[in-house]
């Protein structure tokens, strides 16, 4: 038993700094009052475990005199503190029952030994060198908390230098250097020279015992930067902190085979000098591990970890091989290591399977194919490929059938007649429905949060007009914090970035981010979700100048249990061409008129990416691929298909500017076409056997993402049937083209355009509504040309996409006057 420091009265027995002396530098004494010697200084980082009061205090500034970081957990909340950040060390103050705290109440009773069962059982905890300080030591109690975990105990009132050396000792009781160990004794990973050993030992055994398995690298995005701030001490953090996570992650809902997490496949970690986390998952074909591997990098996205005693969230980039394809342990690590890199130039939490390409590559480029050479060829000729499989084939197949003794080209006209007349339907129930979209909520349910504005620019496209949205930008009226991140990729300095500078100097509400290697509007979003301190993020194109109180009312549908709200995108260019005043009013059809029309009819909406507002946690561990062209349209898909709640506000404004000539135009609507072609493959299947969608939002699903694709194909098929029936009538002139039910369907289908314009000039915002001939001319161009220039559009994106052309071409900005508001 240790002797009781003499210079402090019973009423302080652990008044090891006098009871005035709130901090400052400390030289312990010995029990004869002299000094002692000072402790050697330690990094070391220690969790104090108490009730808040003086007795933690004190203990805090000793632990702190003697050269260790200091954290503090109260009794209830010490798992989660130690899974959040592991400390080296915990130090409890054994509390008995009664015991009253600082604030004159009694606390919860809650002996030591509750606390050291508490430590003990969380999974962090287990290792971790445990001392407890007791206030009225005795045998009995030393001996119970030393049987039921703890590592020592110390006496109140014992010397300063004492508790650290007996702290110093657990720390260093190892008589190697822990990386030279084969397991960490902390968290039980494998250092990377026993890792490749143990996936060497994994490689050779039988091929007839060994079925399938994977071994997979996690890096982190953000590691450089860590670093840099924070010392090379982070690499092991976050690798512990990965692994943390590991044993956490759930099944996915379609999995077959029972588990109860990612830890049930991964029977071996391990780490490397670099941080990066390595796993080992025997016995699992590649399939389901990509699934569980994806499953744990959303896990590691949606969580917010302290690595250095600082509140971060990490972007896990994750590459994988099959064992199969492993030519030995150190080989397979590089590898996978390759893949790592590729998953980091898209930060969108992806697993990245290792190929053959990546191996030594600098521009981290596919190669091309020598089959892709012939593209261009056959881009040039889509058109005509397009008549060739839309109109030709069908013609001659429906007569081929004829003279097998089928009439198919009469079925598929009363097929295409049943097609148009539902089209037109749908459009005028949408037109309907939009007059009862849900209104926003009048007050927000919580308090105005800190909150963030992604703008993701490809600057040399925007550096016209990228000072001016920056500007309109700072000056949103919104009740709390809000910051604006300009994430930005260039490919060489631009003159702008210097005024860019300038204004962030002056305003520190402006957050410049270059994102080096970005090719993508995807990547840009997916670097700045990881930096921003917002609990909302509305995300904008560099063109946006959102109204003043857009993110106040983003917030009324966000506090209110919704998890996006998508605005009205509003056309601010009207007047600098034809094209640009019928993109002017398209957009009043689709945000005025279409979106709050499907999303009251089906209930469930989609966008979100321009003028698009998002809670970021889901945002987080959503991301954007950018793989995809409408990489927005497929965010929103997978967060509904998690259950998240979409909203649609037409009053949520957002002025952008339009093409101004037919070619950007088609450009333009070639990617949304080609993009929406992607998201259907991707997701229509899978959202009909989901039992996350309602028998109402599949329905829904169907046509916005089955029947939509289709269309475009079956208004073609006119062609060729009536090609056909002038060949069985014998010529043109001896068709009867006065069907009472041929012409019914086309007046209602020519009267679904007029309708739909009728309401978006109905539902249009004030300035664009006092330009009625805008209107009439929208209508007028929309029958005879530009509901055929779309469906044009459409074919030929499916056939782009079927070619494996998926270029994107970025629609040019320019400084323009914009629509006077009335």
């Amino acid at each position: 038993m240790l002797t009781s420091h003499p210079a402090h009265t019973p009423e302080s027995p652990v008044a090891l700094l006098d009871d005035g002396q709130e901090d400052g530098p400390h030289t312990p004494t010995a029990p004869d009052g002299t000094p002692s010697a000072a402790a050697p200084p330690t990094t070391g980082h220690v969790l104090v475990v108490g009730t808040p009061g003086p007795r933690i205090d004190r203990l805090t500034r000793t632990l702190r005199a003697t050269g260790h970081d200091v954290s503090h957990a109260a009794p209830g909340g010490i798992g989660r503190q130690v899974g959040q950040a592991p400390p080296d060390a915990i130090v409890a103050l054994d509390e008995q029952p009664g015991h009253t705290a600082a604030d004159g109440q009694d606390h919860d009773p809650r002996a030591g030994l509750d606390v050291i069962r508490e430590i003990r059982t969380a999974p962090a905890g287990r290792a971790l060198p445990l001392l407890m300080v007791t206030e009225a030591p005795g045998s009995a109690g030393v001996v119970d908390m030393l049987r039921h975990g703890a590592d020592d105990c110390i006496p109140e009132g014992s010397d300063p230098v004492e508790l650290s050396a007996r702290i110093e000792a657990k720390l260093r009781r190892l008589p190697v250097p822990v990386e030279n160990l084969l397991l960490d004794p902390r968290t039980g990973l494998y250092s990377h020279p026993h890792f490749v050993d143990e996936l060497d030992r994994e490689l050779q055994r039988p091929e007839a015992s060994r079925s399938g398995g994977v071994v997979a690298v996690v890096g982190v995005a953000e590691m450089r930067a860590l670093e840099a701030r924070l010392g090379p001490r982070v690499r092991r953090e976050i690798a512990e902190r990965l692994a943390g996570v590991v044993h956490g992650v759930s099944p996915a809902p379609t999995e077959s085979r029972a588990w109860n997490g990612l830890g049930s496949f991964c029977d071996r970690l391990g780490w490397d000098e670099d941080g990066h986390l390595l796993m080992l998952l025997p016995g699992v074909d590649g399939e389901t591990a990509r699934r569980s591997l994806e499953k744990f990098a959303a896990s590691v996205a949606g969580t917010r970890f302290v690595v250095a005693d600082e509140n971060v969230r990490l972007t896990p980039a994750i590459g994988w091989l099959p064992l199969a394809e492993c030519p030995d342990g150190g080989a397979g690590l590089r590898q996978a290591g390759d893949a790592v890199t590729e998953a980091l130039r898209h930060r969108d939490l992806r697993p990245v399977r290792y190929a053959r390409w990546m191996r030594g590559s600098t521009d981290h480029r596919r190669r091309r194919p020598l089959g892709s050479l012939i593209r261009p060829l056959l881009s040039a000729l889509s058109p005509a490929i397009v008549l060739l499989l839309g109109v030709a084939v069908p013609f001659v197949l429906y007569r081929q059938t004829y003279a097998l003794g089928w009439d198919l080209g009469s079925a598929m006209y009363w097929v295409v007649v049943a097609g148009l007349v539902l089209s037109a339907l749908l459009i005028v129930l949408e037109c309907l429905f939009s007059l009862d979209a849900q209104a926003r909520p009048e007050k927000p349910g919580a308090p105005y949060p800190p909150a963030s504005a992604v703008i993701a620019a490809y600057l040399p496209n925007e550096a016209a007009t990228i000072v001016e949205t920056v500007e309109s930008f700072l000056r949103l009226d919104y009740p709390g914090e809000l910051e604006i991140v300009l994430a930005y990729n260039t490919p060489h300095p631009l003159p702008v970035e210097d005024t860019l500078r300038t204004i962030a100097r002056r305003d520190p509400r402006l957050v410049l981010l270059p994102v080096i290697g970005s090719t993508s509007k995807a990547q840009n979003v997916n670097a700045a979700v990881t930096r921003v301190r917002g609990e909302f993020v509305g995300i904008f194109d560099a063109d946006h100048h959102p109204a003043p109180t857009a993110f106040r009312d983003a917030w009324h549908w966000l506090s209110n249990g919704y998890d996006v709200v998508q605005g009205h995108c509003v056309i601010r260019n009207g007047d600098s061409s034809r094209v640009a005043k019928l993109v002017a009013v398209e957009f009043e059809a689709i945000y005025a008129v279409s979106h709050p029309g499907r999303t009251r009819l089906y209930g469930f909406g989609v966008f979100g990416g321009s003028n698009g507002f998002w809670r970021t946690d889901l945002l987080a561990r959503t991301r954007m691929h950018g793989s995809m062209l409408t990489e927005d349209i497929d965010s929103t898909l997978r967060a509904l298909g998690e259950g998240a709640r979409f909203a649609v506000d037409r009053t949520l404004l957002s002025r952008e500017l339009a093409p101004t000539t037919l070619k950007a135009l088609w450009n333009q609507r070639s990617r949304w076409a080609q993009g929406w072609l992607q998201v259907s493959l991707k997701h229509l299947w899978h959202g009909l056997r989901s039992p996350a969608f309602t028998a109402r939002q599949k329905l829904g699903l169907l046509v916005l993402l089955g029947w939509r694709e289709v269309q475009p194909w079956l208004t073609l098929q006119i062609l060729p049937i009536l090609a056909y029936s002038a060949w069985r009538a014998g010529g043109l002139t001896h068709l009867d083209w006065a069907v009472p039910v041929c012409l019914l369907a086309m007046l209602l289908t020519v009267a679904a355009g007029p309708v739909q314009a009728l309401f978006a000039w109905r539902l249009a915002v004030p300035e664009l509504r006092g330009r009625s001939p805008w209107f009439w001319s929208y209508l007028l161009v929309s029958t005879v040309f530009y509901s055929h220039f779309k469906n044009m559009v459409a074919r030929q994106a499916h056939l782009k996409e079927a070619l494996g052309d998926r270029q994107w071409r970025v629609t040019p900005r320019a400084a323009v006057k914009a629509v006077a508001r009335r």
